[in-house]
């Protein structure tokens, strides 16, 4: 599996339009994130945006044009979608090298909902499929359950995942630790595996890693962390601190690792699980060719994170952009973005 800094040929994005995820004005908010991801991330890399079938596409268009965003750049499919993370059911792309040329292959998945939490889910499980006979990429269904945001790797066989969701008995109760790890070494290469503990409150797919720690590089990983020990996250955040630091990589290197504030999760209003905290986290960014798509949320932290960002990828764009709206719907920019490669628009 590549690293999310290698060069993509586009983005997958679904324009919301689940009204269970986006009640109320709620929707209308999600949709103006989605236009400032939209128009960041299109001047550097093609978008392949699913729209359901419900939805008026010139509608679409109309509000994305209306942000200045170039649709010549922006490809718009009328597929039936049932919500908006394209990272965990999305198709996830591996490589082999040929005569020193990439060729690429989709892992096709089984995606349930993070444990048949919000059915239906069949019209986002069947979407590496339709990828794959789209774009005439062959796909390998691999008859087990795993989503995109569960998982992060260097490109260099190391994977970042969590015990509380790949070990959950709500995805692939029939297999063990060592199963698993097997699954993933067959079919993402995968050579080593850190197991990170829980995720944050708040977070519907039991923890994903994505929401707490990510490579920025084959050596450095940046993580999530709370110095204030009243804090809900404090004591998970910290273990998964001393994991990292007591890890290495397949040569026995240790990594460098980075931290990130944690801002504000609490919320007035309930979620739409009724959780009164959102998974808002700055581990949340997406890596794309020329830019780096980084979420927002809290006053005293933003500035700050974008400075380290600038300074972690100093050959792309750093783009901050603000995601309180976004994740009061369960997630970010990751969780909402899939790089796609081999495609041709």
């Amino acid at each position: 599996m590549p690293a999310e800094w290698e060069t993509h040929s586009a983005t997958q994005l679904h324009w919301p339009s689940n009204r269970d995820t986006w009640p109320g004005e709620a929707l209308e908010r999600a949709e103006n994130v989605y236009r400032e991801i939209i128009f960041h991330l299109h001047r550097f890399e093609r978008v392949v945006l699913l729209c359901d079938p419900s939805l008026d596409q010139n509608i679409i268009r109309k509000k994305l044009q209306d942000r200045g965003i170039d649709l010549q750049n922006v490809r718009l499919f009328t597929v039936p979608v049932n919500d908006v993370w394209a990272r965990d059911c999305g198709p996830i792309f591996v490589k082999k090298m040929t005569d020193n040329s990439p060729e690429y292959v989709i892992t096709d998945w089984e995606y349930n909902a993070w444990g048949e939490k919000y059915p239906p889910f069949d019209a986002d499980n069947s979407l590496p499929d339709w990828f794959s006979k789209t774009f005439g990429i062959p796909a390998i269904k691999t008859g087990r359950v795993l989503e995109g945001g569960s998982i992060d790797t260097n490109g260099k066989g190391t994977f970042l995942t969590t015990e509380s969701v790949l070990l959950n008995p709500n995805r692939n109760p029939e297999l063990s630790k060592s199963q698993i790890e097997q699954m993933l070494c067959e079919y993402l290469g995968a050579e080593q595996i850190i197991w990170l503990k829980r995720g944050l409150a708040g977070d519907d797919t039991d923890g994903h890693v994505d929401d707490l720690s990510r490579f920025v590089n084959k050596n450095t990983i940046v993580t999530m962390v709370s110095e204030d020990r009243d804090d809900v996250n404090y004591e998970t955040l910290k273990e998964n601190l001393d994991i990292l630091k007591n890890a290495s990589d397949v040569d026995g290197k240790p990594f460098h690792i980075i931290e990130l504030p944690m801002p504000v999760t609490k919320t007035v209003v309930p979620t739409v699980d009724g959780s009164y905290f959102i998974p808002a986290s700055y581990a949340n960014f997406y890596i794309a060719n020329g830019v780096v798509l980084v979420p927002l949320y809290d006053k005293n932290h933003d500035d700050d994170v974008l400075m380290l960002f600038r300074k972690l990828f100093p050959n792309r764009e750093i783009a901050g952009i603000q995601c309180s709206d976004l994740a009061w719907g369960q997630g970010s920019i990751h969780c909402i973005t899939q790089q796609l490669y081999d495609i041709v628009l």
